[in-house]
């Protein structure tokens, strides 16, 4: 299967960059299932139905949050009917939505994906480890599925690796979300499962992870209140990673970075 995973969607120019290059992504990679993490959508805050609904027009098949998932009070009566759009599995009983799910392609194939939300420098969830087990318990790779994604949504590259460790050999790939930054670790684990510390996000680099400059860097160099964080505007870079998986175990056979746009370097998943 060919999958394709997009990082962190920020505002206006990275939803731009989304709507205008997943339909050819589509079609010149030959993408059986595309996942794109949408939690900062919404002008940088949390994301909306009317945006997930664009997603899926222009070929997305499952949406990723994060902390940021309640950031649009409205999702919270919305999120339990979209069984495309997961929050982390991590958040407590009782949570409205789901934190994974399987879903069939065109051709018949199973694809589950599921999300954790790490603890590290992070909201204080139950333990991201112990969930990723449950959701597991019922789905074996190579078996009742064909290809299992996960996603851990955190902030510290030790807890991003270790989930990598623990879950290698039984996904297919496990990627990280959440610094806006791509790192440059994409590669197959011992075990068979694809890796990346952080996809990156999904839209404008010239400023700081997505946010208008001016204001980001006053709050550091001013310590006063400078206003809310606003998206910057300009031309934005999709970031996402390319996985192609072994039709018979469902484990990795390549991975690779994909860059499209702005003032990044393109990089294109040879």
């Amino acid at each position: 299967m060919r999958i394709l995973y997009c990082g962190d969607v920020v505002g206006k120019a990275g939803r731009s960059v989304v709507l205008a290059h997943i339909p050819d992504l589509r079609r010149q990679l030959d993408l059986d299932f595309v996942v794109v993490n949408g939690e900062n959508a919404a002008h940088g805050f949390g994301i909306t139905e009317e945006i997930c609904r664009t997603f899926y027009d222009v070929g997305v098949d499952a949406i990723t949050t994060g902390n940021h998932v309640w950031d649009r009070r409205e999702i919270i009566g919305y999120i339990g009917a979209d069984r495309r759009l997961l929050r982390p599995l991590n958040y407590p009983e009782g949570t409205p939505g789901i934190g994974a799910n399987v879903y069939t392609t065109a051709d018949g194939r199973r694809v589950m994906v599921m999300q954790v939300m790490g603890r590290l420098f992070m909201d204080p969830l139950d333990d991201p480890f112990a969930a990723a087990e449950k959701a597991l318990r019922n789905h074996r790779l190579g078996v009742s599925v064909d290809c299992i994604i996960a996603d851990i949504h955190a902030e510290a590259t030790s807890e991003k690796l270790a989930m990598g460790c623990v879950l290698d050999g039984r996904v297919s790939m496990v990627v990280g979300t959440h610094s806006h930054v791509p790192t440059a670790d994409a590669r197959i684990l011992p075990g068979g499962s694809a890796y990346m510390t952080d996809v990156g996000m999904c839209g404008d680099y010239d400023s700081v992870i997505g946010m208008r400059k001016q204001t980001a860097v006053a709050r550091f160099t001013s310590k006063m209140p400078a206003g809310r964080l606003e998206p910057a505007e300009g031309e934005a870079s999709l970031c996402a990673v390319f996985m192609e998986t072994d039709e018979a175990t469902g484990r990795a056979r390549h991975v690779a970075p994909l860059r499209i746009g702005g003032c990044l370097p393109p990089q294109w998943p040879v």
